[in-house]
């Protein structure tokens, strides 16, 4: 069964840093989809498995990026 949370990121100005947060993200073992939107900062994740704050927050980390 799939679960969907959805965090914010800051910092996201362009569509390069939405690929990047994206890529990132969907590295995570058992991450089915990612979805961001640049306007707003959202990050709409579904997994196979609950992820942690942390894991997320590393992931964006990795990317340039922090959750809000």
């Amino acid at each position: 069964m799939s679960e969907t949370t959805t965090w914010t990121v800051t910092g996201m100005t362009c569509g390069h840093c939405v690929a990047s947060v994206t890529e990132e993200i969907s590295e995570i073992p058992g991450v089915e989809d990612v979805a961001v939107t640049l306007e707003t900062g959202a990050v709409v994740v579904t997994s196979s498995a609950p992820l942690t704050r942390e894991t997320v927050e590393a992931a964006v980390a990795e990317a340039g990026y922090a959750l809000a």
